[in-house]
């Protein structure tokens, strides 16, 4: 397993450094960080303009190779350069990354054990009144848009609790910034409920369509009637042989879909002005920054690495016919 797990992370090591090349190359030659000077008043010269850009490494008018040489240089000292505005990137994405762990990490736990358990019991109640409702509730969570699951959520705080009873914009109240005591918990955990509960409605609804399938496909199989003709009890065979097996299929789409999800919960945190990886991407690319753009592409990147190895590893685990050399 060390040596398969070796091998696996330096190959993907090179994916990872040829995914973050493209993306900077693309993100350096798309956009145009000069626009956001452009059209001031009083207006501002080019040399000016140019020479602004050259402090954080995005002027146009230097090659697209060099520039990449400066940002890569960098990234293997451990500096993802400066925003458009001057600032470390590295800073950003710190703060950035501390503030969607801090909302997805429960939210996903909850979710994707939400989403197996419910698709388990819909395949096992097949066609029955609980499999018709948990399907029927699942597809229309999973057609309506993030955003608008988001504000149909606040909108029924407010109509069955009050406006003001939950708070819900930011990761916390103003006064309660930075602090860690018992108060300031209680306050973000009160902003953590509406968008936490988006990001388990969503998931739920997607896991368990996947985790059905999969338990249906279980549920005929010989193996499980000789479980039962051995004596198991039809749960313990469904939990002990059935679950395991079909929870197989499922564990790369689990374990993908967690780590990616902190760059792919934008709509979620603007929704409910949560300050985080999604965020950053969108305003790294609205507002022409190169290096924040390339910065959150490197990040996707090595979470797409870990999510393979983690996959495989839960995979080897779940399944002892999985030999890996």
């Amino acid at each position: 397993m060390g040596r398969y797990l070796l091998r696996k992370l330096a190959n993907n090591l090179i994916l990872v450094v040829l995914a973050a090349s493209l993306s900077y190359f693309v993100a350096g030659l798309s956009l145009h960080p000069q626009a956001n000077y452009e059209g001031r008043n009083p207006p501002l010269s080019k040399a000016t303009i140019y020479k602004t850009l050259d402090d954080v490494n995005m002027n146009p008018n230097t090659p697209i190779v060099t520039r990449f040489g400066t940002w890569a240089n960098g990234v293997v000292h451990g500096d993802l350069g400066k925003t458009i505005d001057g600032s470390p990137v590295n800073d950003e994405v710190g703060r950035r990354i501390g503030v969607s762990t801090r909302l997805l990490v429960l939210a996903t736990l909850i979710g994707s054990i939400g989403g197996v358990a419910l698709g388990a019991l819909g395949a096992i109640k097949q066609y029955k009144l609980f499999d018709r409702v948990s399907t029927l509730a699942s597809f229309f969570i999973l057609a309506m848009p993030t955003f608008v699951l988001g504000l149909f959520l606040k909108l029924a705080s407010i109509q069955f609790l009050g406006a003001g009873t939950i708070h819900f914009t930011g990761e916390t109240d103003p006064e309660f910034a930075g602090r860690w005591d018992f108060a300031a918990l209680g306050n973000r955990a009160e902003h953590m409920l509406l968008p936490g509960l988006t990001l388990i409605l969503i998931q739920v609804g997607l896991y368990s369509r996947y985790q059905r399938s999969t338990m249906l496909d279980v549920l005929g199989s010989d193996f499980l009637r000789t479980a039962r003709a051995k004596g198991l009890r039809r749960r313990a065979a469904l939990v002990k042989h059935g679950l395991r097996t079909a929870i197989l299929p499922v564990v790369p789409l689990l374990v993908y879909n967690i780590v990616l999800l902190f760059v792919g919960a934008t709509f979620t945190e603007k929704t409910f002005g949560w300050h985080g990886m999604g965020e950053l991407l969108v305003n790294a690319i609205t507002r022409n920054d190169v290096n924040a753009t390339a910065a959150v592409a490197l990040f996707t990147a090595v979470l797409v690495l870990i999510a393979g190895i983690l996959s495989d590893v839960m995979y080897a685990a779940l399944d002892p016919r999985v030999r890996v050399r």
